[in-house]
Formats: structure tokens, C-alpha cells, sequence
């Protein structure tokens, strides 16, 4: 079992990396991103790991990562959008996704631009690294066990779904299944996040793209 210290430290660890982005200190759009991938290279540096430890490394990028990716971003955004949403609305009534930070998106070539390259950064790379990489990885450990992995599955896209609170119930209901599809398919092809980046990038890519086209 993980030192009591460690296992600490590593719960504070969560707690900046998910936090932090919220804070406010950093008043640049996305500017969060690299001081926080920085203490994370940081901490997993001090307990002798690095970013290949989460799944990442650029020696595992290829063209089966980059193809079932995009597919897998397309498929599960089609099961979202017009499945599983709408059935849950026969069922509950649930109030559409706040999509107040979008509101200037429809018809904004600039924005959508941006948004898209955004997309790829931080919605690909970033939160791909940070919550299905490093949280999920450092809650592994702390649990430890036969239901390490599961358990801290389960947890890592709780905090992941919530992260996106923002977008409201349904935003983080969406966030929650999409979240854990991404991860399952990290974890089904060997711990590769490669797939993940991909597929969580395209997901990203078609939504911005339906509100950029007004759908």
C-alpha cells in the first residue's frame, strides 16, 4: 500500500490539477495548460516517472491510432447526439446543454478557428493527460488492489464530468459517458492515449463545428 504521505500528497496533486484551471489566476484563455503540465512533470519527475508513465509517448503515435480515433470520435458522437440523448428525454426532462462560453461561435470564422485548434490542445491533449492520465493513474495507485482499476476508472470520469459543470446537467451526463469511452478505448489498446487524444479531439471537432453551422 501506497506511504500515507503519498498518498497525500498525491490527493493534493488531484486537487491542483483540477482546481486550479478554475482559479482565475491565470486570466488568458487556456493559459492554465502549461503551468499545470509543468507541476505535473514536476511531481511524476520527483517519483522517478514521466508522461510516458501516463500513456503518452510520441513513439506510440501512428496511423491506428489516428484511424480509430477519428472513427471512434464519430461514432460515439452520433450515438450521443442522436441515441442516447434522445431517448433519455423521452424518459427525463432535461434541460439542453448550457452553451453560454459558445455563444459567440455561430458564423465566427476567427472564434471557430481558434476553438478548433483549442480543441486539439487542450480538449485533445491536455485533458486527455491530465484526468484519464495522471488522475486516473495516481488514484490507481492509492487504491491499489484487485478494484484498482475499475475503481479509479469510475472515479477519474466522475471528476472528468464534473470538470464540465459548466455545460450544465446535460453537459456533464455527456461529459460522463463520452469521458469514459474514452478512456475505455485508451485502456483496451494497451494504455495508448494516443487513441484517446484523437478520438476526444475529433468529438470536440464535430460539436464546435455543429454550433459554429447553427445546428
Amino acid at each position: 500500500m501506497m506511504p500515507l504521505k503519498e498518498i497525500v500528497l498525491s490527493l493534493m496533486a488531484i486537487l491542483i490539477v483540477v482546481l486550479g484551471p478554475h482559479s482565475g489566476i491565470i486570466p488568458v484563455p487556456f493559459g492554465y495548460a502549461i503551468p499545470v503540465l509543468i507541476f505535473i512533470w514536476f511531481f511524476l519527475r520527483r517519483r522517478k516517472e514521466n508522461f510516458g508513465s501516463l500513456g503518452f509517448s510520441f513513439k506510440r503515435f501512428g496511423i491506428k491510432p489516428i484511424f480509430i480515433g477519428v472513427l471512434s470520435g464519430i461514432i460515439i458522437f452520433s450515438f450521443l447526439t442522436w441515441i442516447f440523448f434522445p431517448l433519455l428525454e423521452k424518459l427525463v426532462d432535461l434541460p439542453p446543454v448550457n452553451l453560454g462560453d459558445f455563444a459567440k461561435l455561430n458564423g465566427n470564422t476567427g472564434f471557430y478557428i481558434f476553438l478548433l485548434a483549442m480543441s486539439w490542445i487542450i480538449g485533445g491533449f491536455y485533458e486527455e493527460l491530465v484526468f484519464h492520465g495522471f488522475i486516473f493513474s495516481r488514484l490507481e495507485k492509492i487504491i491499489a488492489g484487485y478494484y484498482a482499476t475499475i475503481t479509479s476508472f469510475l472515479l477519474a470520469n466522475l471528476i472528468f464530468a464534473l470538470y464540465h459543470l459548466q455545460l450544465g446537467t446535460s453537459g456533464v451526463i455527456n461529459a460522463l459517458i463520452a469521458g469514459a469511452f474514452y478512456q475505455a478505448l485508451m485502456l483496451y489498446y494497451k494504455r495508448n492515449m494516443w487513441y484517446a487524444i484523437i478520438c476526444h479531439a475529433v468529438y470536440d471537432t464535430i460539436a464546435l463545428t455543429f454550433i459554429y453551422g447553427g445546428y
